[in-house]
C-alpha cells in the first residue's frame, strides 16, 4: 500500500461518529473506524483515554504510545477516507511490549476493513 496523508480529529462530533460506526478490540486498545464516505483522502485519527486508564500522568503516557503507534503503522495500513479512534485500556495500554501493540493494530485494522 501506499503511505497516505494522516490529520489528527479534534472535534468532538467526529468522535462521536467513530463511536456510532464499527470498532474492534485488542488487549491493550479499542479501536473504532469509520469510512467518511467523501473524496477527501487524508485518514483523520484521534486518541482518547478515560479516567478509568488512571491519572493524569498514566493517560498522557499512553496517549503518548498510542500516537507512536499510529505514526508507526497507520501511513501503510491505513485505507483513505477512513477516521479512525484509539482507546486506551487501563492497566495495558502502557504496559503492553511495544511490538505487541503494533503486531495488535495491524490485526485489527485487517478485520476493520474485512468485507462483511
Amino acid at each position: 500500500m501506499t503511505a497516505t496523508r494522516i490529520e489528527t480529529l479534534k472535534n468532538r462530533p467526529d468522535f462521536l461518529a467513530c463511536a456510532r460506526a464499527g470498532r474492534a478490540g485488542a488487549p491493550a486498545f479499542l479501536l473504532q473506524a469509520r469510512n467518511r464516505r467523501d473524496d477527501d483522502a487524508v485518514t483523520r485519527v484521534g486518541f482518547t483515554c478515560s479516567k478509568k486508564v488512571g491519572n493524569a500522568v498514566a493517560r498522557n503516557r499512553a496517549k503518548r504510545r498510542l500516537r507512536a503507534l499510529a505514526r508507526d503503522i497507520l501511513p501503510d495500513h491505513a485505507q483513505p477516507g477512513w477516521d479512525y479512534v484509539l482507546i486506551g485500556r487501563a492497566g495495558a495500554t502502557a504496559t503492553r511490549d511495544y511490538m505487541d501493540l503494533k503486531a495488535d493494530l495491524i490485526r485489527v485494522l485487517s478485520k476493520v476493513h474485512a468485507p462483511k
